[in-house]
């Protein structure tokens, strides 16, 4: 996620994606925000339910991060709260998410947003999406853990 040198403060995280999704490969980026985005951000107001990125003339863009304006904050500009920003990668990451994104079955999506010191981070991952099935898996294994964690307490 991030170094261990930077203070990391959680702003949303996308719980959905981790059970709906099985992430292969994980990528800390950067967003380039306005500063009514900035200003709102820090006021709680953001939210990465559904977000995804897509793939621009050779940069990654993020759809679905909404960002509620400020009533205060963004009174002088036209604030949209659900527009794309771009992401901040280096060139091999894109190629890598680009080549990724192109397979069969495969997508990129947000799991977390964060500061990381004073700058927006978000971490995205590489996934495939999962079945029914699989789902049903993962609830039955989560099921069995909590119960194993419930009677090592208990005992």
């Amino acid at each position: 996620m991030a170094s261990s040198t930077s203070q990391v403060r959680m702003i949303a995280r996308n719980r959905r994606a981790r059970f709906d999704f099985t992430i292969e490969r994980l990528f800390e980026a950067g967003l380039v925000l306005e500063g009514w985005e900035v200003k709102s951000i820090r006021a709680g107001n953001a939210s990465i339910a559904d977000s995804y990125v897509t793939m621009r003339d050779g940069e990654a863009f993020i759809s679905g991060l909404r960002i509620q304006p400020l009533l205060s904050a963004s009174s002088h500009v036209v604030a949209d709260a659900t527009r794309d920003k771009k992401l901040l990668l280096h060139a091999r990451e894109l190629a890598h998410i680009y080549a990724g994104i192109q397979t069969r079955g495969r997508t990129c999506v947000a799991l977390s947003l964060y500061w990381s010191g004073k700058n927006v981070k978000c971490e995205i991952g590489l996934a495939v999406g999962r079945k029914k099935y699989d789902k049903r898996a993962a609830m039955r294994e989560r099921d069995l853990q909590r119960e194993k964690d419930r009677e090592a307490r208990e005992s």
